[in-house]
């Protein structure tokens, strides 16, 4: 793709999962909110902002053929998966399952101490994102590692990645070559430039940014951009941004 474009999607146009336990909105396509207009974008299948009371979470359910990355911004997520995996991701801390030729795992805002009290006592708030692997049928397999504040808050750093020219730079591996995610905290008046690529992802979970030439974006917002970069993105208030590079689209994953 040739033609550089720069679609502004605005947080209250995404479809909403509301339940007694769940404020989940949606980037694109999920579950029963399908629009074949609306399916990915590049490599990127799955973009939901989830919002998890106390005690309550996703019970044990399926995945195949899907790199799936978890992005914590408050409170704290309980994991746990058929390849014995389990563990709790907090902010900072990247995470990746593969979910390969089939795994089950649960993902919940439920963790109690030794006395049985319940740790967990506020909301947790993460993004989930999807990314096709390169093949399918792959070994399941799981990966965290935390990123420290002070990188994050030192410019765009690399949490996931593929891609070759990354290797030993990026926080977790996902399958995928031409995939990898960027992610800033950001202060008031701190600014950072987009890397360039045929398909991008920006997304603001958190604070209040400018996009040059494009304006304000709110928290929830996201812009989808094609064969496009350089751009700088600058914070109002403070921020969190994480940045999708993709160097291919699912057709050619």
């Amino acid at each position: 793709m040739t033609t550089e474009t720069v679609d502004i999607r605005r947080a209250a146009d995404r479809a909403k999962t509301n339940i007694s336990w769940l404020d989940s909105k949606h980037s694109f396509s999920f579950g029963s909110h399908y629009d074949p207009g609306n399916t990915h974008h590049g490599l990127l299948l799955v973009n939901n902002d989830d919002v998890v009371r106390p005690g309550a979470g996703f019970e044990t359910h399926p995945h195949r053929d899907m790199e799936i990355v978890t992005w914590v911004l408050r409170g704290s997520l309980v994991h746990q998966d058929s390849t014995g995996h389990s563990g709790v991701i907090y902010p900072g801390l990247a995470q990746r399952m593969s979910a390969g030729r089939g795994i089950l795992h649960s993902e919940k805002n439920d963790s109690w101490t030794l006395t049985g009290e319940q740790s967990h006592s506020e909301p947790v708030h993460f993004v989930q994102m999807w990314v096709v692997p390169d093949e399918a049928g792959i070994d399941p397999g799981y990966q965290q590692l935390e990123i420290d504040d002070e990188l994050l808050r030192g410019g765009l750093v690399t949490i996931a990645s593929g891609m070759p020219e990354h290797e030993g730079q990026s926080a977790i591996a996902i399958r995928n070559r031409y995939a990898a995610l960027h992610g800033a905290r950001m202060e008031s008046g701190d600014s950072i430039e987009l890397p360039s690529a045929p398909y991008l992802h920006l997304f603001v979970p958190r604070g209040q940014v400018t996009l040059e030439g494009a304006g304000v974006l709110h928290e929830g917002d996201a812009v989808r951009f094609t064969a496009s970069g350089g751009q700088r993105v600058t914070a109002t208030e403070p921020a969190e941004i994480l940045i999708w590079e993709m160097h291919a689209d699912i057709a050619a994953a």
